[in-house]
């Protein structure tokens, strides 16, 4: 049952990005629960939860509402539900200064809320504030006042904190799938923010884990944060965070006793490998966790899992220059993707056949195959690739490939379309910057308007 520190906390919905439906299906993906397991836990049918989920039935009744939350341990106000913070008791439909609950993603309330467009992150930040470290918590403001990312890195290149208390291990895994999601719509600022609370909740947690819980299933959510971690830091180019948290990764996962787990995070420390130059070590890594995965390729997640491991020893393979063995373990991937059938995100590897298309994008970028590269992005919809960070990251990859194709207003365009997709995208990430400033020295540049602008956006000294 969620502690007595949940009330109060309100979670911020931004406009067009999670529905009632929505948050009932993250949480319950997070909680590890399929349909019918809810549904005997609130007290519905599963195809009630179903119909709520997909959006055919909206969620507007504050009583069911109520007993989702109680359900999936989570605070009212995520479902713009008040809380009488006297009582603790949320408020009744008709109540003085309720909010209307309907089918729109976004209540009445956020309206006139300054705080309108954080996401429900910022919800877990005050969960791990108080609910989950027991304590006032890091203050976001004063972090996103410099850079987040230099926060988060100096947060965790010191020794892990271990202080605060104890949280349920389906409260870490519910922050695990709202990180995510924050990362995944390309929002890298706002998941740096909130990482070193989130990261020291699962420290304590593993060390004395909740009655009902064990230490093994706080290990792999403590692994899942440092694999996020890790992935942002990659992103970001902070290759010495990125050593540090993949290493801490892979011993949570590795204690965490689960194969999926300890597959996902030995695959981000072999793209550390690879990018410290230790090629090499990176490809065994790779093809060695491939092989524990392989014999049982049954389930989405492992399809998935092993997917990603086959796109990125294609990747590695290329970066060192071998054609035929990345063409193999690419191969391997759009098999592995076919007998998927569909673009998903099972173990949060956004492994499909629209993934193992932007892996063939990079591979022939890579290998100094510009022109390849840009066949292979006119085969990709942009709008079809299932997140804002792959859609980012498609964008800069094809202005990356008409850089070294020497092309600079396609290069630009292109990066301002993954500009358009992800600011972030284009104010963190080193290649981006790289670029621009190639675009500001070419004799073109007088023909690439907003040129200026956009640079200094970015970051770059113009």
């Amino acid at each position: 049952m969620p502690s007595t520190a949940h009330r109060g906390v309100v979670a911020v919905l931004t406009r067009q990005q999670h529905t009632p439906g929505e948050i009932v299906r993250i949480a319950r993906t997070a909680a590890g629960w399929n349909q019918a397991e809810l549904a005997r836990r609130c007290g519905y049918s599963r195809s009630q939860v179903s119909r709520w989920e997909t959006g055919s039935t909206p969620l507007r009744d504050v009583e069911t509402l109520r007993a989702l939350a109680r359900a999936l341990f989570l605070p009212v106000e995520v479902f713009g539900l008040t809380v009488d913070h006297s009582t603790g008791v949320s408020t009744r439909p008709g109540a003085t200064a309720a909010p209307r609950v309907s089918g729109d993603p976004m209540p009445v309330w956020e309206e006139h809320d300054p705080m309108r467009r954080r996401t429900l992150l910022a919800g877990m930040g005050a969960l791990a504030g108080s609910a989950v470290l027991g304590t006032a918590g890091r203050n976001p403001a004063a972090a996103l006042a410099g850079d987040p990312i230099s926060v988060l890195e100096r947060a965790l290149l010191a020794p892990p904190l271990t202080t605060g208390a104890p949280t349920e291990v389906a409260h870490l895994r519910w922050a695990v799938a709202v990180a995510r999601s924050v990362f995944a719509e390309g929002r890298y600022g706002e998941v740096a923010t909130r990482l070193p609370d989130l990261i020291a909740a699962a420290t304590v947690t593993r060390a004395d884990p909740r009655p009902g819980d064990t230490a093994t299933a706080a290990h792999a959510q403590l692994a899942e944060f440092y694999t996020l971690t890790t992935d942002l830091a990659i992103k970001t180019g902070r290759d010495r965070l990125a050593w540090t948290v993949a290493d801490r990764a892979s011993q949570a996962a590795d204690a965490s006793g689960d194969l999926l787990t300890q597959a996902t995070a030995r695959r981000v420390w072999a793209i550390v490998l690879r990018r410290a130059g230790h090629g090499d070590t990176a490809q065994q890594m790779v093809i060695d966790t491939a092989l524990a995965v392989q014999p049982d390729l049954r389930t989405p997640d492992q399809l998935s899992v092993y997917g990603s491991l086959m796109e990125t020893a294609a990747y590695t393979a290329a970066a060192d220059g071998d054609r035929d063995t990345a063409e193999t373990f690419i191969a391997e991937a759009v098999d592995a993707a076919t007998r998927l059938g569909a673009d998903a995100d099972h173990r949060y590897t956004s492994f499909g056949p629209t993934g193992v298309g932007l892996y063939q994008l990079s591979i022939a970028r890579v290998m100094g195959d510009s022109g390849t590269a840009i066949e292979h992005a006119r085969r990709i919809n942009p709008a079809s690739i299932p997140s804002t960070e792959r859609r980012a990251r498609y964008w800069v990859d094809v202005a990356r490939a008409y850089d070294q194709w020497g092309k600079p207003e396609h290069c630009y365009r292109a990066l301002l379309a993954a500009e358009h997709a992800s600011p972030d995208e284009v104010r963190y990430r080193k290649p981006t910057t790289t670029m621009t400033a190639t675009l500001l020295s070419h004799p073109s540049a007088n023909r690439l308007p907003g040129l200026h602008d956009f640079a200094r956006r970015t970051g770059t000294a113009v």
